[in-house]
């Protein structure tokens, strides 16, 4: 027997004489098929139609930026990730949910994984917080935890934090990737078969990712990253993934001695101590999600003995403001070589999308030339490399928040929608940008 066709036998040497034959067992075995029956009690395909919508009911947690996030509110069974480096206010986010789910009469649980329940209680009274109907526990092991769940039937659980949380029939230390994915699955499974809200806090890597690295995103119905400047009071909470609502939406609170609180016009805090007619300040519109924020680009241009000149940028992509000056340079004529360039945003925001670009090459030039861009101007636009400017979205949108905080003239590219009460200036490329704000090197 041979598993191919050879044109001499092996066995007796003769030429032609192998001949093809099928297998009869494999080939009336080849139609074979086992067959699954269902086991009693399992569930079965239904119309989609006929699925209950109830489930998936909002609940909102008395925290109004958090519920624009969630697109209203907690959905029973679901489990949310909140992400953050240290100090961002996670657990204070976390408390004051509890608390004004608790006063609702909502069955609360915290298990405290990494603090004491005296401390926990210190800051519930900080933050007015304090319920009869939040129930608080220390404990790290994870089948203390389910025990827990089933002798108290919350509504929502929240585990603060994941990492600390250790299953001792999972291999690997707490905090390991192995034991937060088995944990983080167990728990996922606990709320799905209860019908249990459930809330984990998750930490971050040095390199801002959720820690795992990334194991939970893909197991849990919600992920949060709540971020900000340490040094600054804003804080805000992005959903990177939201299984039952948009993903566009921004959160933004302030963080005070009492706690978190909501603040209702973002734009007119980031303005607020801004200085006019001072050279080095553009106004922008920028898009978070589906929300414009007006913010301030500041700039400094000072000259240096230093052969490498420092390129510094905060709040602002520092590749994107090495690109801008490569095409002042190139493009506009305005040269900046020899001199240390510091571009920030105010207020401890983070601006990552190419919208701000004209306003932050305008910063640059006023800076330069040392002349200021009218106080009541909003610049907007991206710049290409050959010079031109693009346009960005929403633009109208963008336009219409900064009419309503009463600038009346705008800078931005060609197909720059019209907006009551504004005066539009279209430009082609950042040379006429550079001339409509009155920042041309000799004039």
């Amino acid at each position: 027997m041979s598993p191919r066709w050879l044109g001499r036998c092996p066995e007796c040497e003769e030429w032609g004489s192998l001949v093809e034959e099928s297998d009869a067992t494999a080939a009336s075995g080849a139609g074979v098929r086992t067959v699954a029956v269902l086991p009693a009690g399992a569930e079965r395909p239904v119309p989609i139609t006929a699925v209950d919508p109830v489930g998936a009911t909002v609940r909102s947690t008395g925290i109004g930026e958090l519920d624009r996030v969630l697109g209203g509110g907690l959905v029973p069974g679901s489990v949310t990730l909140i992400g953050g480096e240290p100090g961002m206010g996670k657990s204070t986010l976390l408390l004051q949910a509890l608390g004004d789910l608790a006063r609702r009469g909502v069955r609360c649980l915290l298990v405290c994984a990494e603090e004491s329940c005296e401390q926990v209680r210190l800051r519930a009274q900080r933050l007015g917080a304090l319920s009869d109907g939040l129930l608080v526990v220390a404990d790290t092991m994870l089948p203390n935890l389910i025990a827990h769940v089933t002798e108290n039937e919350p509504q929502v659980l929240a585990v603060d934090s994941i990492q600390t949380v250790f299953d001792p029939e999972s291999p690997g230390t707490p905090g390991s990737p192995s034991q937060v994915r088995a944990c983080a699955q167990q728990l996922v499974r606990l709320a799905k078969d209860r019908s249990i809200t459930t809330l984990l806090v998750g930490h971050v890597t040095k390199d801002g990712n959720l820690a795992g690295p990334r194991l939970l995103e893909h197991i849990v119905d919600t992920v949060l990253q709540f971020e900000g400047d340490r040094h600054h009071a804003l804080r805000m909470l992005h959903a990177l993934k939201h299984r039952f609502g948009s993903t566009q939406e921004l959160g933004l609170f302030e963080m005070r001695e009492s706690g978190l609180f909501d603040v209702a016009d973002p734009s007119e805090l980031f303005l607020a101590d801004r200085r006019l007619e001072a050279t080095g300040s553009v106004v922008t519109a920028v898009l978070e999600g589906a929300r414009p924020l007006l913010v301030e680009v500041q700039a400094l241009v000072a000259p240096t003995p230093a052969p490498m000149p420092r390129r510094s940028a905060q709040g602002l992509d520092a590749g994107r403001l090495s690109l801008l000056l490569a095409v002042l340079e190139q493009r506009a004529g305005l040269s900046v070589v020899g001199a240390d360039v510091y571009a920030s945003v105010a207020g401890g925001v983070r601006v990552n999308e190419a919208g701000a670009d004209l306003a932050t090459a305008l910063a640059v030039a006023s800076a330069h030339v040392d002349r200021p861009v009218a106080s009541d101007t909003v610049v907007i636009g991206e710049v290409g490399l050959g010079g031109e400017l693009r346009q960005v979205q929403q633009t109208g949108r963008r336009l219409s928040e900064a009419a309503r905080l009463g600038f009346r003239r705008a800078i931005g590219p060609p197909s720059t929608p019209e907006v009551e009460s504004m005066v539009i200036v279209r430009c082609a490329t950042l040379s006429e940008a550079l001339a409509a704000a009155g920042l041309v090197p000799g004039d």
